[in-house]
């Protein structure tokens, strides 16, 4: 074992997804070091340059960052797994969806009713809110022009927030995220329409930093992977809407680029007050 591959003694985890998952990426964070011996401890995390730093073992990161470091000729980190989530229109497959959604009392029915609206986005280093987005503008043969006006919210959760309040017409939103609140908040479906739905898109990921021997990383790999298996675990992945953890490669990210690629051409030849969002 190299000097940079010694075992940690704390498996620092860091989430860089919603914090309406916080909780199941505690649990899962403290069932791996009972699992693996390890002490752990779990962190909102800022940048995939903590991989590299050692601030960082293993994280929950949304796909297009992650494809984007992994393209670099030295990469922090790499895929240990990808959820798979119970309900039925993800087919029981690692992927997720961007829903497009309104107030209720909105007049808006699909995509098509959005043009001049004031839309919000969480970041654009988001593939829900912000890449496919703008991906589905180019495909239909929009600028972003097409939208009235563009607001950064920041977040997911501060999108919702900022549609309920009448701040924004509408916002793409994570599912995994959205149905997760829909479940904890029935009353949300009475606020909320979901008048589109973009995807599936190859679902965030939890990777594992470069630095972490093979022989701890097949060790996570082969817990993380068996947790559906315990009755505790499966219960715990279950408040998530979780129902297990499979193998995936880049490969499967690499759709995200691709629409990223294009949009990112299509960004540089619009016009200049456009192309400072991005």
């Amino acid at each position: 074992m190299s000097n940079s591959q010694r075992e940690p003694t704390i498996l620092r985890f860091a989430t860089y997804l919603s914090p309406s998952l916080y909780g199941v990426y505690e649990f899962i964070c403290k069932y791996v070091g009972e699992k693996t011996g390890h002490d752990t401890q779990l962190k909102v995390g800022h940048s995939l340059d903590e991989f590299a730093n050692g601030q960082a073992h293993i994280g929950f990161v949304c796909g297009l960052p992650y494809y984007l470091a992994a393209r670099n000729d030295d990469p922090p980190a790499e895929l240990l797994a990808a959820p798979v989530l119970y309900p039925k229109r993800y087919q029981g497959k690692p992927c997720y969806f961007s829903d497009i959604v309104v107030r209720r009392d909105s007049p808006c029915v699909c995509f098509n009713d959005l043009e001049g609206c004031t839309w919000g986005y969480n970041e654009h280093t988001s593939h829900s809110g912000w890449n496919i987005v703008c991906y589905s503008l180019l495909k239909r043969g929009k600028t972003l022009d097409y939208f009235g006006h563009l607001v950064k919210t920041g977040s997911h959760l501060q999108s919702l927030e900022m549609v309920l309040q009448g701040d924004i017409d509408a916002a793409s939103i994570d599912s995994h995220v959205l149905d997760i609140l829909r479940v904890r908040y029935p009353n949300l479906d009475r606020q909320l329409r979901i008048i589109d739905t973009l995807g599936p898109s190859s679902i965030p990921p939890v990777v594992v930093s470069k630095d972490v021997s093979p022989e701890l990383k097949q060790e996570l790999r082969h817990v993380v992977m068996g947790m559906h298996k315990d009755p505790r675990a499966a219960k715990a992945l279950g408040q998530g809407l979780i129902a297990k953890f499979v193998p995936v490669t880049d490969d499967h990210y690499r759709p995200i680029h691709d629409m990223f690629r294009l949009v990112k051409g299509w960004v540089a030849n619009i016009p200049e007050k456009e192309a400072s969002i991005w």
